[in-house]
């Protein structure tokens, strides 16, 4: 089967992809590859995909090394069907690329619901969100429609700064019936925000290798099951990628069988159950020594950005003459009496975890580097302070 390869809506009309991946899915046209162009920004040329592929996902995820995660159609509407039957059907805004596997699922989505998705055209902004939620169909035959979306914690806390001054991106918030959060953790401020402008938010966990969020508010979705190994988070059920295209090797690394066939994803994730729910506590890979003391970046990120105006920071490693390594907390925008802020930080991080996770310093930069999936780019920053 011949490779179809789709433009993101940055080099093209993103309704050519919409029916690039209706095709997909009815089985009436190839298989679609997203996420991926040249060096001169143009789509690469088609390529042989296993038999019964929807679409082929190009990601770096958060190893930095590309990866084209191939789907099937059965995976695809195995997670479609599973998010249905916890969320119930409806109509979908398209806030996010495409070329994600998040974006993916929302076409899928709306067109296994029979509705034509709604799409943000242009730049992200709290105005454009407001004006596409705006135009979602709400009424068929007399019944109303449910309507969901997918973001990213960026673009959620975004919205939620204009609508305490724009009471239309308020509204076209609280239009939806769920707001699917997914692509990395969101802090408790934000969350306890929405839950106080009435905002419905399911924080949602996954990768393109389980075609995109199977796990949503800790709680697996039908057919899913989660297991811990060896403190890493292991994912099995039918929305499983069948692997990485031409990379066998890798493919067998990712996913294993255990004694029984079943076969398992590993995340390389760590996480736990806390009363039947995944708690995830962060990559494994995640940490650095410091004076000789494991530190999970992840949890040391945890912990600031449930301070008051921190909760959009990050944090990255750094080399460290006298420890071997530490760690920089990066924020956006100005910050009043640095010195005292960065007491504070490193006072809650301590008691917290322990003085070795103490942050070494705290920058603010004019804005923060972000990747086109709208995830913070932890790779210039840490370039960045490294120079």
């Amino acid at each position: 089967m011949a490779l179809l390869t789709a433009r993101p809506p940055s080099g093209g009309d993103v309704r050519d992809v919409v029916r690039a991946v209706r095709a997909a899915i009815d089985g009436a046209g190839p298989a679609v590859l997203l996420g991926e162009t040249d060096a001169a920004g143009r789509p690469p040329e088609p390529v042989e995909v296993p038999a019964g592929t929807a679409a082929v996902v190009t990601t770096s995820g958060s190893t930095g090394y590309p990866k084209r995660v191939v789907l099937s159609r059965s995976a695809l509407i195995a997670s479609t069907a599973a998010t249905a039957e916890r969320l119930g059907e409806g109509a979908w805004l398209l806030a996010l690329s495409p070329s994600y596997v998040a974006g993916l699922q929302v076409l899928v989505r709306a067109l296994m619901a029979g509705h034509e998705p709604s799409v943000l055209a242009g730049r992200f902004s709290p105005a454009a969100f407001a004006a596409a939620a705006g135009g979602m169909l709400s009424v068929v035959g007399g019944r109303a429609v449910p309507a969901y979306t997918s973001l990213v914690p960026a673009q959620l806390t975004t919205l939620l700064a204009a609508a305490d001054d724009d009471p239309a991106v308020l509204r076209a918030l609280r239009r939806f019936d769920a707001i699917l959060i997914g692509g990395q953790a969101l802090s408790q401020p934000v969350r306890a925000r929405a839950a106080d402008l009435g905002v419905r938010i399911v924080r949602t966990y996954g990768s393109s290798e389980t075609s995109g969020g199977c796990v949503y508010d800790g709680v697996p979705l039908a057919g899913v099951r989660v297991r811990i190994a060896d403190a890493e988070i292991q994912l099995s059920g039918p929305v499983l990628a069948d692997g990485y295209l031409g990379e066998p090797e890798r493919t067998a690394a990712a996913f294993v069988r255990d004694e029984e066939g079943t076969r398992w994803y590993r995340t390389g994730d760590a996480g736990e159950t806390d009363q039947g729910a995944l708690v995830v506590t962060g990559r494994l890979d995640n940490v650095i020594v410091s004076g000789g003391v494991n530190v999970s970046l992840d949890r040391v990120e945890q912990v600031v950005r449930a301070l008051p105006g921190l909760s959009g920071a990050v944090v990255v490693p750094v080399a460290d003459e006298r420890w071997g390594q530490a760690s920089v907390v990066v924020t956006a925008g100005p910050i009043d009496d640095g010195a005292a802020r960065l007491a504070a930080v490193r006072d809650a991080v301590g008691a917290a975890l322990g003085a070795p996770a103490r942050p070494a310093r705290l920058v603010p930069l004019t804005e923060l580097p972000m990747l086109s999936s709208g995830k913070p780019d932890r790779a210039s920053l840490r370039r960045m302070l490294a120079g």
